[in-house]
């Protein structure tokens, strides 16, 4: 396990930019792209030359982010192409139109990023369905968006390179603590909102630990692989809701969002990352490490000496989502 000085400033990356090989042909989703680590990361992938569709709420921050990537890259020849996908994840009723529409203009998708979240927004926040907004935009949209993708990404994998299929979720340094027992339910296996502003955005981090172990479970006898990411602590929009003093910190101590883009593309695309890795664990800004006992726990079946949190987190995702498909 990597020290916590070394999870909070990382060493420097290893696989970066300049590791891609063409992309040309290949495409993929990232959400959140319209600024911060998506931005970059999706810059990156345009210029390799992939089709990248900029995932974000509105038409607007979509063609905003594109028009900005044209004009910084205009100097670079590229061969891709970067494309708008209309999907507010805090409304789980845009998901499924947003998948049609990406599956009317395209016949593959290679790696599918879950890039956008919400950190510690004002208590009582909720999504447009009474969902905790962080619960809703963290964690249900990922999965609805990716159980509507699974027969893309499994018709893309089966005529490509193995593990060369992708679903990253961006999750967060879960060595810094998540709250007891990781996720709280109740008695109707529903996770709890907690009082604690950091504890509640923690464990839906800890959410997309599980979703991305679960869907590694679900998904990879079809050869794709699933992880999550801790994409590194850095200066991005995330920390909007943090005051005036945390940006400041933030501003103070760590790097941009390409750094963070570098861990994802790691997740993305490192041939580091075996078969003994799906569902495992990635953190800043690309480096393989075990997740924390707590996490480990959660993520087995009461069977395995585990707690069962992350199967009964699962059949909670899917319950809420049902009827969204």
């Amino acid at each position: 396990m990597p020290s916590t000085f070394s999870a909070i400033f990382p060493p420097a990356p290893t696989f970066t930019d300049k590791d891609l090989p063409s992309l040309t042909g290949k495409v993929y989703i990232v959400t959140g792209a319209a600024s911060g680590v998506g931005f970059e990361l999706a810059k990156i992938l345009y210029i390799a030359g992939g089709t990248v569709y900029i995932a974000a709420r509105t038409t607007t921050r979509c063609e905003g982010a594109i028009d900005k990537i044209k004009t910084q890259t205009s100097g670079v020849k590229s061969a891709g192409k970067l494309e708008s996908m209309i999907v507010d994840l805090a409304d789980l009723r845009t998901v499924k139109g947003a998948v049609d529409e990406f599956l009317r203009r395209e016949t593959r998708l290679d790696v599918l990023v879950h890039n956008a979240g919400v950190m510690t927004p004002p208590a009582g926040s909720k999504d447009k369905l009474g969902h905790d907004l962080e619960m809703g935009t963290n964690c249900l949209a990922p999965y609805l968006l990716t159980v509507l993708l699974e027969p893309i990404l499994i018709r893309t994998a089966a005529s490509s390179p193995s593990l060369s299929v992708r679903v990253v979720f961006v999750v967060s340094l879960l060595q810094l603590g998540t709250p007891a027992g990781v996720m709280s339910f109740d008695s109707q296996g529903t996770p709890k909102v907690l009082p604690k502003a950091m504890d509640n955005y923690m464990q839906t981090k800890a959410g997309g630990t599980m979703l991305a172990t679960e869907f590694a479970k679900r998904l990879g006898s079809n050869g794709i692989l699933s992880v999550s990411v801790h994409p590194g602590l850095m200066r991005t929009e995330l920390q909007r809701n943090m005051g005036t003093v945390g940006p400041v910190i933030m501003k103070l101590l760590f790097k941009g969002p390409v750094y963070g883009a570098y861990s994802e593309l790691y997740a993305g695309f490192s041939p580091e990352l075996k078969a003994k890795h799906n569902g495992g664990y990635v953190m800043a800004w690309g480096r393989i490490a075990p997740f924390p006992d707590d996490i480990s726990k959660a993520l087995k079946g009461k069977v395995e000496g585990g707690s069962g949190a992350g199967q009964t987190f699962f059949d909670y995702c899917d319950r809420e989502t049902k009827e969204f498909r």
